[in-house]
């Protein structure tokens, strides 16, 4: 597979102070109060790399900030990437476990060698949410790492993480709010409710209003913050368990709530 990425720009950065400044109020309003330390490393990723909160660049997990594929993918455009193949590694996949392998390559301009990167996923190292998903995933990671090693970016890309951080891993991470502002945010040491959410919506490319909108009638409340804990956890494995078979009927289904409710009598 080769693809090529629409070219852009490559001027030098022009800091937009406004947008900054914006991100990161957006970025309180997603994650919660952010230390101080926090919001300067966030204004830094802004600013050098041209980022954006809003756009699902960048996310807040573990006490650490990641970056996502859709934020690698925006880079590689403004600074004139040519285009990226990848290739699944046969002698590394094993369809049967769904264990699957991609080397990517990513070229800077034309007649470049090019800078690979490899990224494999089985059902051990995703998200349980994510099985059967494991060929995306692997492809995805392939991509990230090798955008990651062209453009010399540092910064982990959250689709690398396998999203099942232990206890210790997550104790430090009471500091961000929760996804209801209350005990929905945590459960036993796992991956919380809220990041669980926010990767299946950038997973599928999904309207967050829309899936929010969904969850509350889902769940039977007015609000998702006034859902219970189980009520949440239910919704994300039917989101996750609906997108896998049927992506084009999930949609469907959530642009009904995008229709203006008739105010009943």
């Amino acid at each position: 597979m080769f693809h090529i990425l629409e070219r852009v720009s490559t001027r030098g950065p022009t800091v937009n102070r406004t947008a900054t400044k914006s991100s990161i109020r957006q970025a309180k309003r997603i994650w919660g109060p952010l230390s101080e330390s926090d919001v300067a490393s966030l204004r830094e990723l802004l600013v050098r790399y041209r980022l954006s909160v809003g756009a699902g660049h960048l996310q807040f997990l573990q006490n650490g900030w990641y970056i996502t594929h859709a934020g690698l993918l925006n880079i590689a455009q403004r600074r004139g990437c040519m285009g990226i193949s990848v290739h699944q590694v046969r002698e590394f996949c094993d369809p049967a476990n769904c264990h699957w392998t991609f080397r990517a390559t990513v070229y800077k301009r034309n007649n470049a060698r090019g800078f690979a990167g490899y990224g494999d996923a089985d059902p051990s190292n995703i998200s349980r949410w994510m099985h059967g998903a494991e060929m995306r995933i692997a492809e995805t990671r392939a991509v990230n790492r090798a955008l990651r090693k062209a453009y010399g970016i540092g910064l982990c890309s959250v689709e690398e993480l396998g999203l099942s951080p232990t206890s210790a891993e997550t104790r430090q991470s009471t500091q961000a709010s929760s996804f209801n502002r209350g005990d929905n945010g945590h459960h036993d040491g796992q991956t919380r409710l809220r990041d669980q959410l926010c990767f299946l919506i950038r997973q599928y490319n999904l309207d967050p209003r829309l899936v929010k909108a969904y969850a509350a009638h889902f769940c039977g409340t007015e609000t998702i913050k006034e859902a219970s804990r189980d009520l949440v956890e239910s919704f994300i494995s039917h989101l996750a368990a609906s997108a896998k078979e049927d992506l084009d009927g999930l949609i469907c289904k959530l642009n009904f709530f995008a229709q203006p409710r008739e105010v009943q009598q």
